[in-house]
């Protein structure tokens, strides 16, 4: 199971709103890169990927992404940790 942050669902929001404004199918796709979670646009789900409903959002997420979906500084850089970790402050990005 994925859990995903304000402060994560925050940042996917703005980007995935933004490459629609260029192509209105895009979607975001979470995916694992060597050791940490990257956000890639894309415009369908691959062969296992899950459909996460996160508010008027639906991500899609590379099998056997688990945990919680957090960000940290800096540039905001989203990372996975186990799940039921505490989340990061967002300090001044509230």
């Amino acid at each position: 199971m994925l859990e995903v942050t304000e402060w994560a669902t925050d940042i996917l929001g703005r980007a995935q709103a933004a490459a629609r404004r260029f192509n209105p199918n895009a979607r975001i796709r979470l995916t694992r890169v060597d050791d940490r979670v990257q956000a890639v646009l894309a415009e369908g789900a691959l062969p296992g990927d899950q459909e996460v409903e996160i508010g008027d959002m639906t991500l899609l997420v590379e099998d056997g992404l688990e945990g919680l979906l957090d960000v940290e500084e800096p540039h905001d850089r989203l990372v996975l940790r186990p799940a039921g970790s505490t989340p990061n402050p967002r300090g001044e990005h509230g």
